[in-house]
């Protein structure tokens, strides 16, 4: 029980920094008084490499590292980069150098910036490593219960950890917003970040029943397909292998060959990494695959035009925390004599997707079966236009109301106009980022190779934050087409000055391109054969895909698209 709660808390932590972290493009465009774009091309570029990340990470785990010291390295890389961001603050590095201290563009020199990114570049790696280890090592302590004669502890320790991981994000949106000084903003979570890795890694030097249980690493699949087309390269040159030619294949299970193996007759050039060369060791090495890792290979390649088409959902992602976030800041945020802290959309956001999206989404999925992730994934680039239809109505609204009262050169006034009319997108991008998780793990966990269902949803994720880096490049195509003709650009230093509505619109066109595409790709999609009792003898072994061809010789995937 008590490494429950020595792991569970870095998930507290972890809370409490994204709190923290979400108002991060209001420090970086008051203190820094850098563009808001420029602000939110940083933000955007961090969370998009702690999103790709996690793929390499799972690697890491399974091959040499293992869970716990995946942990470890990622807990104490959290905590030395929410340090090194909260030492970045100008009054912390005055302190030792008697410079200038205040919350001012004048105070942020070299020191500061690098400290900075040094410290943001750590966070990600925190981020990407808790994200590929902390659920995977709290499943690696639990124990069977018929063994386990301290279940009755912990079940009575859930009830107090639950409520504990309830309270944090209300904390941490409620009262960290009211702490006005930034160091001390970063400084709160970096203290309980400091608290929760010092907790973990007390049970490191434990033993007996209060240390960690640890899995040794048992390799990567990712090999396996590495090997595949290691393999296929080596053996370019030879002649495609015929079906009846069963001396070219090498398939072996258990030392012996196995005869009910069919193939798919798609991609057939990484077959090649399956042919027998004279005089070639039978053992598996980097030159010779089974068929069954090549049809593997094949599911993931096939999935490639797929992944293409969630990067427009990231860069609309994006938003959440950057141009929102700086649309938010500059409105009425009272009700009555409360200024509403902006991590309390956050938490808004967070519920109406955990009490709201999650039970639609859960419902489509079980309602339409295997037809359900597209589907959800349809959904969720439905909710992407009319998340950046609301934001272009939203913003030009605003537009209008700086206009009439005269707020043109005052970027740092309030708009008379309230926050909340923001909520609908905020809740939209919900829907929208509640629709895309679960489909995609859904479409993966029924799709993917059983070995590698974990890693193509982090190649997913890994997708989508491609997507946020694109948001940078998009910004940047988009702000010089605008300039076609002598006009001025859409993206001004300031808010009030931009277009961003153009810009969303812009954005709500591509979406729904995305959409089209995708049902596209999704109506052509070659849909693996599901396992079951059905399967007979003549049915490929585990982990061979068999898709069966229909009347026309293709397979359609998903005939609801069609």
């Amino acid at each position: 029980m008590g490494s429950y709660v020595r792991i569970s808390a870095l998930l507290w932590a972890d809370i409490l920094v994204s709190y923290a972290l979400f108002v991060m493009q209001n420090y970086l465009t008051k203190v820094w008084n850098i563009s808001f774009v420029n602000a939110a091309g940083i933000l955007n570029i961090w969370g998009g490499i702690s999103m790709i990340l996690p793929v390499f990470f799972l690697f890491l785990v399974d091959t040499l590292l293992g869970n716990r010291k995946m942990l470890l390295i990622s807990s104490i890389s959290y905590s030395l980069g929410i340090g090194l961001v909260t030492m970045s603050t100008p009054p912390v590095l005055a302190d030792a150098t008697g410079t200038c201290k205040d919350y001012s563009p004048k105070c942020i020199h070299r020191p500061q910036k690098v400290l900075f990114y040094i410290g943001m570049s750590l966070i990600a790696v925190g981020v990407a490593g808790n994200f590929v280890s902390v659920k995977p090592f709290l499943d690696e302590q639990q124990v069977d219960k018929e063994h386990d004669s301290n279940e009755a502890a912990r079940e009575f320790f859930r009830l107090p950890v639950f409520i504990v991981v309830v309270l944090v994000p209300i904390v941490g949106a409620v009262a960290l917003p009211f702490v006005k000084p930034w160091s001390l903003r970063f400084g709160i979570p970096a203290i309980f970040t400091a608290a929760a890795t010092l907790l973990f890694l007390s049970g490191v030097f434990l033993r007996g029943s209060w240390a960690y249980r640890e899995v040794t690493p048992q390799g990567s699949p990712i090999t396996s397909v590495c090997r595949v087309f290691f393999a296929a390269a080596c053996k370019i040159s030879q002649p495609f292998p015929h079906d009846d030619d069963r001396d070219l294949y090498l398939y072996r299970e258990n030392g012996l060959e196995n005869d009910g193996f069919r193939k798919t007759r798609i991609l057939r050039c990484l077959e090649k990494a399956a042919i027998i060369l004279p005089n070639e060791s039978p053992d598996k090495g980097w030159r010779l695959c089974s068929i069954s890792e090549v049809e593997d290979a094949k599911i993931v390649v096939r999935m490639f035009p797929m992944w293409t088409t969630f990067i427009v959902c990231g860069i609309v992602s994006s938003f959440g925390n950057t141009y929102f976030i700086e649309q938010a800041n500059r409105m009425n945020r009272r009700i009555g004599n409360w200024k509403v802290p902006l991590q309390v959309l956050l938490l808004l956001s967070q519920w109406a997707k955990k009490f709201l999206f999650t039970s639609w989404a859960k419902r489509l999925l079980k309602k339409y079966g295997k037809h359900g992730p597209p589907m959800g994934i349809a959904v969720a680039m439905i909710f992407s236009i009319l998340c950046c239809i609301t934001a272009a109505k939203m913003e030009l609204r605003r537009l209008k109301v700086i206009e009439k009262h005269g707020l043109l050169e005052f970027p740092d006034k309030n708009v008379p106009m309230s926050v909340f009319l923001l909520l609908f997108q905020f809740i939209l991008l919900a829907g929208l980022d509640t629709f895309f998780e679960m489909s995609v793990t859904e479409f993966y966990k029924d799709q993917s190779p059983e070995c590698m269902s974990k890693y193509l949803s982090c190649f997913a994720r890994g997708v989508s934050g491609l997507g946020f880096m694109s948001s940078v490049l998009s910004v940047y195509v988009v702000g010089k087409l605008s300039e076609a003709g002598g006009n001025k650009s859409w993206f001004q230093h300031t808010l009030n000055k931009s277009r961003l509505d153009r810009y969303y619109w812009v954005l709500a066109g591509l979406s729904t391109v995305n959409l089209v595409m995708f049902m596209l790709v999704a109506c052509c999609y070659r849909y693996k054969t599901p396992k079951g009792p059905e399967r007979n003898a003549e049915s490929p072994p585990r982990g061979v895909t068999a898709i069966p061809p229909d009347e026309n010789g293709s397979n359609q995937f998903f005939n609801s698209f069609g």
